[in-house]
């Protein structure tokens, strides 16, 4: 898969504006989980981890690039390809100000991820602590 091909899961034509259900409650299909392995994909690297969590994390919501590419020992073209691979992922966007680029994250996608690996409650029948096939 080229990074090319990386698109905001949620946002094809295909959607229909509805929930995915969890991983645990209902088996994905093939295409959810296409989608959905795109959005791990650009969260299965370290340096987009951090930035993520920097953005997120930013009193007020958003943050320049010139205040996250210190903090990196990467050149700015490199940190600049992995905010374009987070913001193709559907789970920051952008906007130019000038010379510099602010990034604010896009809680819609980290919500529906939080939702897809949420477990849900127990249960009837069985207990928390119960392993799956029943106990022996």
């Amino acid at each position: 898969m080229s990074k090319q091909e990386l698109m905001a899961l949620g946002r094809g034509a295909g959607d229909a504006g509805g929930c995915c259900p969890g991983l645990l409650t209902a088996p994905l299909d093939e295409e959810q989980a296409v989608e959905l392995a795109k959005v791990f994909k650009a969260l299965g690297d370290p340096i987009r981890l951090r930035l993520l969590s920097m953005i997120a994390s930013r009193q007020g919501g958003e943050v320049c690039v010139c205040d996250l590419t210190p903090a990196f020992e990467l050149s700015q073209p490199t940190i600049s390809h992995h905010l374009k691979l987070l913001r193709q992922a559907g789970l920051i966007d952008c906007e130019r100000r000038g010379t510099w680029v602010y990034y604010w994250l896009l809680p819609e996608m980290t919500d529906k991820l939080a939702g897809i690996l949420t477990r849900p409650g127990p249960r009837s029948g069985r207990s928390l602590n119960e392993p799956a096939g029943g106990a022996s």
